[in-house]
C-alpha cells in the first residue's frame, strides 16, 4: 500500500509495491555510527528510507544505495530528488560489485531476514531468494574501507549466523542492540554493527520501543 511518512526534515514516500516504512528500519538509522562528510551505502536500500535517516542526522553524506527492484530504485531517486539530496542509486544485483572495494565509511542494511525453504511467506521481499545472509555481508565487507563500519537489523533467532556470515566476511561485531515492545517480551529485533578488520570486543545495548 502507498504511503507518506515526515522524517524529520524530509518526506519519505513509497508507492504500491514497495516495501513500506518499518520500525527496524527507524532503529537502524537512528543506530548506525555516523560522522560529517562520510561515504555511505545502503544495500537493498527500497524506497531510500535509510539514506534520508542518515541524512537527517548529519550533514553531507555521500549517499549511494543499490536496489535490484526497478520500482524501488526509481523510487529512492525520486525520494532523494524531492527532498534535495545528492546520491546515486544504482539498479543492480549487490553481488554484482556495483561500486569500487573499499570505498564506504559506513554500509548499511535491511535486508530478508528468512531463509529460502524457512516455511515464511512473504517473497523476495521477506526472505533470501535473491540474496543470502552470506552474500549479503560478503559485498558490505568489500564495500566497506578497512576500519569503516556495516550496521544492519536482523531476527534475534539469526544472531548467530549474523555473526558467522560477519566474521566470514572480515567484518568484527562491536556493537548489538536489542529491541523489546517491554521488558515482558522477547526481542524482536537485532541491531548490529561491525568494523572492518576490527578487533574483537562487542557492547551490549537494550532498547524498549512501544508498540
Amino acid at each position: 500500500m502507498a504511503g507518506r511518512e515526515q522524517l524529520g526534515p524530509y518526506t519519505l514516500t513509497w508507492p504500491d509495491g514497495v516495501f513500506p516504512l518499518g520500525q527496524d528500519s527507524l532503529a537502524l538509522g537512528n543506530f548506525a555510527t555516523l560522522r560529517p562528510g562520510w561515504r555511505v551505502c545502503d544495500l537493498g536500500t527500497g524506497s531510500g528510507v535509510l539514506l534520508l535517516l542518515l541524512a537527517r542526522r548529519e550533514a553531507g553524506l555521500q549517499l549511494h544505495g543499490v536496489e535490484l527492484d526497478p520500482l524501488a530504485a526509481c523510487t529512492a531517486r525520486e525520494n532523494l530528488v524531492q527532498n534535495g539530496l545528492e546520491g546515486t542509486i544504482v539498479q543492480e544485483d549487490l553481488r554484482c560489485a556495483p561500486f569500487p572495494a573499499g570505498q564506504f565509511d559506513l554500509v548499511v542494511s535491511n535486508p530478508p531476514y528468512f531463509p529460502v525453504g524457512a516455511g515464511t511467506s512473504g517473497g523476495s521481499a521477506r526472505s533470501e531468494e535473491q540474496c543470502t545472509l552470506d552474500e549479503l555481508c560478503a559485498a558490505a565487507g568489500r564495500l566497506t574501507r578497512n576500519g569503516g563500519r556495516f550496521a544492519l537489523c536482523h531476527r534475534p533467532e539469526r544472531l548467530v549466523d549474523v555473526f558467522a556470515a560477519l566474521r566470514k566476511a572480515g567484518l568484527e561485531p562491536k556493537r548489538l542492540q536489542l529491541l523489546h515492545h517491554s521488558p515482558s517480551h522477547p526481542p524482536y529485533c537485532v541491531l548490529v554493527e561491525s568494523v572492518r578488520q576490527g578487533r574483537p570486543g562487542l557492547e551490549w545495548m537494550i532498547s524498549y520501543s512501544e508498540r
